[in-house]
């Protein structure tokens, strides 16, 4: 099995993730895309996060319709600290005949090297990278943080959108449309949890 696998806060999932899974799925040729919700997210401490299990709802109204699609609890149902290297482990553990995909943006690519364990994760996965039109970085200097990486590192080709959480959640909190930047049964989750709030003095998100 060729197993592709994408991680996040998914905070709220949006067309973005969507067409990156999808993307990844049809020109790799993967049999499934797992979509694995971040449980505390080692580079977000401090920052205001929907609970877990509304991010699970909201994901779960995401993907129906894509049989190529599922959600994995590998990261939400174990302790932390929450670094992916662990959380590729476990997957392997689950599923030890298949080959991992894992699937990042460009701007992780380039930040690698401060990762938790960046040379075993990619030992344990071929990363599967989305570009970022004017991101700027040196590949061969990330090699030298992490051996072996472009032996084990491929590129997608997909069009470009730009739509971030961020982005959606500072609209939404400030009562703007959030219309073809999600799926409807998202904005309709959302709507009816009143997730997205003003937030309270001392919160930030990033």
């Amino acid at each position: 099995m060729r197993i592709g696998v994408l991680g996040g806060t998914f905070d709220p999932p949006h067309y973005g993730h969507l067409i990156l899974a999808e993307q990844a799925r049809d020109q790799l040729a993967l049999d499934s895309v797992l979509w694995v919700p971040a449980a505390d997210p080692p580079h977000k401490q401090g920052v205001a996060i929907t609970p877990v299990e509304a991010r699970l709802a909201m994901l779960r109204l995401a993907l129906t319709g894509n049989p190529a699609f599922a959600i994995s609890r590998a990261d939400i149902d174990r302790p932390g600290p929450h670094y992916s290297v662990d959380m590729l482990r476990l997957l392997l553990e689950q599923h030890p005949e298949s080959e991992l995909f894992f699937l990042l943006g460009e701007d992780s690519l380039r930040d690698l090297p401060t990762w938790h364990q960046p040379a075993q994760l990619a030992q344990l996965a071929t990363l599967v990278v989305m570009r970022r039109p004017g991101l700027e970085y040196d590949l061969s200097v990330i090699e030298r943080s992490v051996p072996g990486l472009q032996q084990r590192l491929c590129f997608l080709e997909m069009p470009y959108v730009n739509i971030s959480g961020l982005d959606i959640r500072q609209r939404l909190r400030a009562n703007r449309s959030v219309r073809y930047l999600l799926p409807d049964s998202v904005i309709g989750y959302i709507h009816l949890h009143k997730l997205y709030r003003p937030l309270a003095a001392g919160e930030r998100e990033c």
